[in-house]
């Protein structure tokens, strides 16, 4: 898909992933615009006033967004939550899920007539290597990113032949502030060697244009990253064992 040009809208924007998606979006020559909770957080793009933590919040974003015709939507606002289940607060779960699985769900689903009518779009959708390797800690988490992949394979046979198409991101570890949360969240019961070789925002946000620019469906990581996935989804059994000898249910 062309970038040159095209309207973008990124969730999640200000910080991050998000942040670097914009800045590379912009720099492909398209027109940015971030959504996020606090629009004076933004500089150097055009903000859209979003919290996907909020249906109603949402709601009211969308005629904004709608007349703004946003040709891709980089879905990639996200929460982390993480430790045995019973021990995750219920709050936090219903948080998690809300922001990365249900709101993206609903903006999706608002912004498809209109992109299926001009016959053009692409729908972006940050998933994780976690939708892919459930790790123990991770319950809650990893199924809301197996969510995003689901309803991304879907997208993809809703909309064949109509010029509007979906790209899942399956992003590995990235330095964020995200990603210095997983100690706290995970470290008590987790051998976390398992994150070493954590890529800059800016070398993912790159891997995604060149996705886009050649109008792929799954975006994975490579090198050690990609051979776990590999092993989660044809040998899992391989791959539960050697996650299990990282794992003690009652702490390290």
């Amino acid at each position: 898909m062309k970038i040159s040009g095209a309207r973008v809208l990124v969730t999640g924007g200000n910080r991050g992933i998000g942040l670097a998606l914009a800045e590379a979006f912009k720099g492909a020559g398209a027109d940015v615009t971030v959504g996020v909770r606090d629009p004076s957080s933004v500089k150097g793009f055009k903000a859209q006033a979003l919290d996907l933590g909020s249906r109603a919040s949402i709601e009211e974003a969308i005629p904004g967004i709608l007349k703004s015709e946003f040709d891709i939507l980089v879905n990639n606002a996200g929460l982390l939550t993480g430790g045995l289940l019973e021990d995750q607060p219920l709050d936090e779960i219903y948080s998690m899920y809300q922001v990365n699985l249900v709101g993206l769900t609903h903006l999706t689903r608002a912004v498809i007539p209109g992109m299926v009518a001009r016959g053009r779009g692409k729908i972006i959708n940050n998933s994780s290597v976690s939708g892919v390797m459930n790790f123990p800690m991770a319950s809650t988490y990893s199924a809301a990113k197996t969510g995003v992949i689901a309803l991304s394979a879907c997208l993809n046979a809703e909309l064949k032949g109509t010029g509007v198409s979906a790209l899942v991101m399956v992003t590995p570890g990235v330095k964020t502030r995200m990603f210095d949360e997983i100690p706290k969240k995970y470290g008590a019961k987790m051998d976390l060697a398992l994150l070493e070789g954590a890529i800059r925002p800016e070398d993912w946000a790159q891997k995604v244009i060149e996705a886009v620019q050649d109008d792929r469906d799954i975006l994975l990581p490579t090198g050690a990253t990609r051979v776990g996935l590999v092993m989660a989804r044809f040998t899992p059994k391989a791959f539960n064992a050697f996650v299990g000898t990282k794992f003690q249910r009652t702490g390290r």
